[in-house]
């Protein structure tokens, strides 16, 4: 997947995954997956993707800090 902001370019086929967590089985429609990437340029983004009845029911990529994406990495 890849996102554009103003400035950034996201993607997930180009970065290195730092983090992946998995909530339920493929297929349940609860079901989520939450992935940490690192671009080349040393940029974090946060990839989401689940189920209908899932918090994250369509795929989406959210920019993060270092010192969130290091917040969000000890939490999870």
């Amino acid at each position: 997947m890849v996102k554009t902001t103003k400035t950034k370019t996201y993607d997930t086929a180009t970065a290195t995954v730092v983090k992946k967590v998995v909530c339920g089985a493929f297929g349940d429609p609860a079901g989520y997956e939450m992935t940490m990437y690192q671009t080349p340029e040393g940029d974090f983004f946060l990839y989401t993707n689940g189920g209908e009845a899932s918090p994250y029911k369509e795929e989406a990529i959210k920019s993060f800090t270092k010192a969130n994406a290091k917040k969000w990495l000890e939490e999870n």
